[in-house]
């Protein structure tokens, strides 16, 4: 196979996972979820003795879990990370293993700790991982006790709360699975497939890789079938495999099918590969990885093509938390979140700036978005942590930079095994602004030009005592060449955020794909100076303008937007959660900006008005927004992508109306009667706008071809005093028993059923069942009050409420919602 880099335009084809929970698990033996009756302790403990039952420092939890979100915010803790603390944190589980296992491989594997974690097995310790994004196992049969019960402890040490530029959370934040396999058995993520297709045949190869644990020689055969989505085999290889004791070997096999149905962001169609060892004729071992086949281009000149067609990769960087539920990882949370971002146009996701949860890779695999899967946001030295807002005061250097040298390269190594077989991936990420000028690496071109680079002026020019940024080319060749170990499909890429600084480096050069950070000026002097070098943008503004220079370049094939959803940490001043340029908000509602990306990147008709008051004369502050509560704009300011819906004002008060719309036309209607003439959409903002002055009724926009054909309307309704709460889903919702999550959305009305987008009414949630309340979400960013209770104040009128079922199928559970001087509600979850 020659690797995708040294063909002319980067050819090559990957695989696809289509079940949430296949690639979750660790691709061998048989994994048991093992996420209930744990105990958790907060402080330090001795890990040798059990769990006195009496002593209410420990207490009873669920994986996932994450101690950090369930405290107080706090303006003496680091903005960075959200304002919320870390510490070390004790979780204990009894297994029992059963007398029938003895003979068997015992493991535990574990999808993420939030960190540096050891783990013991009967007090004996068993490993230590300090990444808190890498997924492990350990081989715990030495320390098993058989016929009995056996104590799982693990210890999480996050003492180091603002060693992170985001929030990251604490805790075994991710799913948990005991392991049994047979002493011969398919490695952890032992199987490798990479399709290719050649005209109208699909070939898919695939690599294994056995283990043999036991004293003695055996030969077995590894049998791969290729299956379609109604089951029937397609194909079939068996191979003979003899394996000497107590080692490994790879085999590999090649399975061919005539037309295959390409996997596409439209149509994302899939197959199973089933993997099976048999030992004299049993099954001793199997697993099963649901793959697809595609092809996809990378050209300096015509930028990215998939399945032979041009495209364009209109994509958003993600952090990993989902607001009050943390860093806690729920799939059919994102499953909601990931929908709504491809409704609004979205075709490709950044994973900001580590490795995330296997599930979220199967739902961008299933639901047909291509994945950049980063790394690293630091490697050898530690960025600046901002303590007391973004970019103020004195920042922190705690950081993951102490455990790079040593863990470096086998968490990546690891990263790249584990996911390697999504089709979603199309490219590595080994880092994300290492390259920041001064921070910490410098190089004597910061003292040349503007042109020269970008830096803060506070931490500007050359400085020669910092480390040398000749060293980014020696680390990135290092790393690079564990991606290409284990996966030589896909290209290895950086957001780069120096990129003058770096183009004195040997760094730009080692990937076979450059992401450029904020550097949209630099996509045609880039271009011309390095013909050969593929550039995208891999971290962006919102605006129009930084988007026209993806459309405008042939060259550059994509962008992704700082950021798809709002995430905690990264913080501004007291009092704020988190970083708020989000498409989403935290509850995952749309925003503003999120219709406005999807004016751009939807190829459906859509319209969406917003409004915000003008200061028209007198004194500053006269009018103010009702929602943000600030100084309103002077007239002559450019339109807003960040105008919520909202039609209450005081009458003839002169108001900025703006539509977000892909028509050629449109014109504003009040109450029937045009207030705002036809205009054609403004190529210099994508925003058509009016100023009028308030009247109270129904505000509409329609939007139309440029023959004046109507193609979509969009109106507000001016709204009363809150009266009601209305379920967004109705008062009934389906949901998986015994885990399953019920996502209830709420907004607030008047009598006439309009909805209130200025209310903050307080809404009590009680719970009737087998379930517990997981969170409730309103979005709102300066909201730093009490999140662990079963109230919260609406935002905008809305908010959203998680619970997770523990009943069997055809259970109920009753959900009452209340408020002061409000029509409460009623949902019915049954449970499936």
């Amino acid at each position: 196979m020659i690797p995708f880099f040294k063909h002319p335009f980067f050819a090559l084809s990957l695989l696809l996972l289509i079940k949430v929970n296949l690639s979750a698990q660790p691709g061998f033996g048989k994994a048991e979820k093992i996420n209930a009756d744990w105990r958790f302790h907060l402080g330090e403990v001795d890990p040798t003795k059990p769990i006195d039952n009496r002593d209410r420092s420990w207490r009873a939890v669920q994986l996932p879990h994450d101690w950090t979100v369930k405290q107080n915010y706090d303006p003496s803790l680091a903005s960075a990370t959200g304002f919320l603390p870390g510490g070390i944190g004790w979780y204990q589980r009894t297994i029992t293993i059963p007398a029938a296992d003895d003979g068997k491989k015992l493991y535990l594997y574990f999808e993420g700790v939030y960190n540096r974690s050891e783990v013991f097995v009967n007090g004996q310790s068993v490993g230590k991982r300090p990444n808190g994004y890498i997924s492990f196992g350990y081989d715990i049969t030495p320390h098993v006790k058989y016929g009995t019960d056996n104590q799982v402890t693990v210890r999480v040490d996050h003492s180091q709360d603002a060693d992170s530029r985001w929030y990251t959370g604490s805790g075994i934040y991710r799913d948990v699975y005991l392991v049994r396999a047979n002493p011969v058995h398919l490695e952890q993520w032992g199987v490798y497939v990479f399709p290719e297709v050649k005209g109208s045949k699909g070939v898919l190869h695939i690599q294994t890789a056995v283990s043999n644990e036991s004293p003695l020689s055996a030969g077995v055969s590894v049998v791969n079938e290729l299956l379609d989505r109604t089951g029937a085999v397609l194909a079939t290889k068996t191979s003979k495999l003899t394996l000497t004791k107590n080692n490994r070997q790879e085999i590999k096999a090649d399975l061919a099918i005539n037309n295959p149905q390409l996997w596409s962001i439209e149509t994302p169609n899939l197959y199973q590969l089933r993997t099976t060892i048999l030992q004299d004729r049993k099954i001793i071992d199997s697993t099963t990885v649901t793959t697809g086949f595609r092809t996809y281009t990378f050209d300096p000149d015509k930028g990215f093509a998939l399945n032979g067609k041009n495209m364009k990769m209109k994509g958003v960087c993600l952090h990993h938390d989902a607001g009050v539920l943390g860093a806690e990882v729920y799939p059919e949370v994102w499953r909601r979140r990931l929908a709504t971002l491809k409704s609004l146009g979205v075709n490709a996701i950044r994973t900001s700036h580590n490795p995330q949860a296997p599930s979220l890779y199967d739902l961008c695999d299933e639901l047909g978005l291509l994945v950049m899967n980063e790394a690293f946001d630091e490697w050898e030295y530690p960025k600046r942590k901002w303590l007391q807002g973004w970019n103020v005061g004195t920042p922190g250097h705690q950081g993951s930079f102490d455990f790079f040298k040593e863990w470096g390269e086998q968490d990546l190594g690891d990263m790249v095994k584990r996911d390697r077989n999504h089709l979603s991936i199309f490219a590595w990420s080994i880092g994300n602004e290492v390259d920041y000028p001064n921070d910490p690496y410098s190089h004597p071109v910061l003292d040349g030009s503007k042109e020269a680079g970008f830096t803060q002026p506070a931490y500007g020019g050359y400085k020669k005592d910092a480390p040398d940024a000749m060293r980014l080319g020696d680390i990135a060749k290092r790393l690079a060449a564990v991606v290409r170990k284990y996966d030589p499909s896909r290209p290895v890429t950086a957001g780069l955020a120096g990129v003058a600084m770096s183009n004195e480096t040997e760094y730009p050069g080692t990937l076979d794909i450059a992401g450029y950070n904020y550097t949209e000026s630099r996509y045609a002097s880039d271009h011309k100076r390095y013909p050969k070098r593929v550039i995208y943008g891999s971290e962006n503004r919102h605006d129009l303008a930084a988007w026209k220079a993806v459309v405008d370049n042939e060259h550059i094939f994509g962008q992704f937007l700082w950021t798809g959803i709002d995430y905690l940490g990264e913080s501004g001043r007291w009092p704020t959660r988190g970083f708020y340029s989000g498409l989403l908000d935290f509850a995952g509602f749309i925003k503003p900006r999120g219709y406005f990306r999807q004016s751009l990147w939807s190829d459906k008709p859509m319209a969406y008005l917003g409004t915000y008051p003008l200061r028209v004369g007198g004194a500053a502050g006269d009018a103010w927004s009702v929602l943000e509560n600030t100084q309103a704009p002077q007239r002559n300011q450019a339109p807003s992508m960040d105008a919520w819906p909202v039609w209450n004002y005081q009458s003839g008060q002169m108001i900025r109306v703006v539509t977000y719309t892909n028509a050629a036309k449109a014109r504003l209607e009040l109450n029937g009667t045009v207030v705002g003439q036809a205009k054609d959409y403004d190529q210099k903002t994508g925003i058509i706008y009016w100023d009028v002055p308030y009247a109270e009724g129904k505000l509409e926009v329609i939007g139309t071809a440029a023959n004046g054909q109507e193609t979509i309307r969009h109106q507000l309704q001016s709204s009363k005093r809150s009266h009601a709460i209305q379920l967004l889903q109705g008062e009934q919702i389906q949901v998986k028993g015994d885990g399953g999550i019920a996502q209830i959305e709420l907004r607030l009305v008047d009598e006439n059923g309009v909805p209130v987008v200025t209310a903050d009414d307080e809404i009590t949630c009680e719970i009737a069942g087998n379930s517990r309340l997981l969170g409730m979400e309103a979005g709102n960013n300066t909201d730093v009050g009490d999140y662990t209770d079963n109230k919260q104040r609406v935002f905008q009128g809305k908010l959203i409420v998680y619970i997770q079922t523990k009943g069997k199928p055809s259970d109920e559970v009753m959900v009452r919602f209340s408020g002061p001087w409000l029509k409460p509600a009623t949902v019915k979850i049954k449970c499936l």
